[in-house]
């Protein structure tokens, strides 16, 4: 089991070296990020995009290409479409987004004719390290589905278990987050929590300890959980934290990263292969550790 982002990087390199596939690769950060990984031996990096930006990009900022290949494809929609042809095709095992939007790059990963569609619901998964918590802490979804329903929820905590469990962790404590620790039913999301919690006592969704509603600080503070008289497996140590909903997610995700200086690094889950979704806002360092969790999820 991984405790901090670092460690991360060290088990992804003994692992075997995969081939990485970035659509529209002109974007500075993310070259940066795909040479750092190229550098530790974790890929190997196919760039489609505008090969002379690419270049320039490379000379400019000069970073470490050996015998890097570089498709030319200067229309955004078909370098995306080219990028995901190459990991459907075999060629590349898994997929980042450069300078274009999400929704395009989507478009072309859900494309039926040569996409990677897969069986699941696309969910977002982030990974925190955070100074303050005792372990590495995931947080789902805070990315892909606005509004969750029950199933969706379920989906979602079978996609965060997977990645969990290439991390180590083989029996993930998951904390359906609300803003009460209690059945309330007028709020939804409380009602969630405790069929959540029910499912998995019953052996509806595998590999895992679920257990709420819990409030936030009852998630993550066992002296919380105490003062509250809650008695719970998970309460203080929990590994995923599942949110209600994306603003929910965005909202504490972000606050993880710009209050309490938390690294992250977050990949897309369900499709044929992780997708390695990240905002331009987002440092080299953090699209460096995105990378890893990636190749390590494949």
């Amino acid at each position: 089991m991984i405790k901090n982002l670092e460690q991360l990087l060290e088990k992804v390199k003994v692992k075997e070296k995969r081939t990485l596939s970035v659509a529209v690769a002109q974007d500075k950060e993310v070259l940066k990020a795909v040479s750092d990984a190229c550098s530790l031996g974790i890929v190997d990096a196919i760039l489609v995009g505008d090969e002379a930006k690419i270049k320039s990009i490379i000379h400019d900022e000069n970073l470490n290409f050996e015998n890097v290949k570089i498709i030319d494809e200067k229309n955004i929609n078909k370098a995306a479409a080219k990028a995901v042809e190459l990991v459907s095709s075999g060629k590349a095992h898994f997929i980042m987004k450069g300078l274009l939007n999400t929704a395009d790059l989507l478009k072309a990963v859900l494309n039926k004719e040569y996409g990677l569609r897969g069986n699941s619901l696309l969910s977002h998964v982030m990974l925190y390290s955070v100074n303050s918590y005792h372990k590495v802490l995931f947080l789902t979804d805070g990315g892909m589905v606005p509004y969750p329903n029950i199933s969706e929820k379920v989906e979602i905590i079978n996609n965060a278990v997977l990645v969990a469990n290439k991390l180590g962790i083989e029996k993930p404590k998951v904390a359906p987050l609300c803003a009460v620790e209690t059945v309330n039913p007028s709020m939804q999301a409380t009602i969630d929590a405790s069929m959540l919690s029910q499912m998995n006592k019953r052996g509806q969704i595998k590999n895992c300890v679920i257990d709420g509603p819990l409030a936030l600080d009852n998630a993550v503070s066992k002296e919380a959980a105490d003062h509250k008289g809650i008695i719970s497996d998970v309460a203080g140590d929990s590994d995923i934290l599942l949110v209600p909903n994306i603003e929910a997610g965005n909202l504490l995700g972000k606050s993880l990263t710009y209050f309490a200086m938390a690294e992250s690094a977050g990949i897309v889950v369900g499709a044929k292969c992780p997708i390695i979704l990240v905002s331009r806002a987002d440092t080299a360092k953090s699209k460096l550790y995105s990378i890893a969790l990636g190749a390590l999820v494949i």
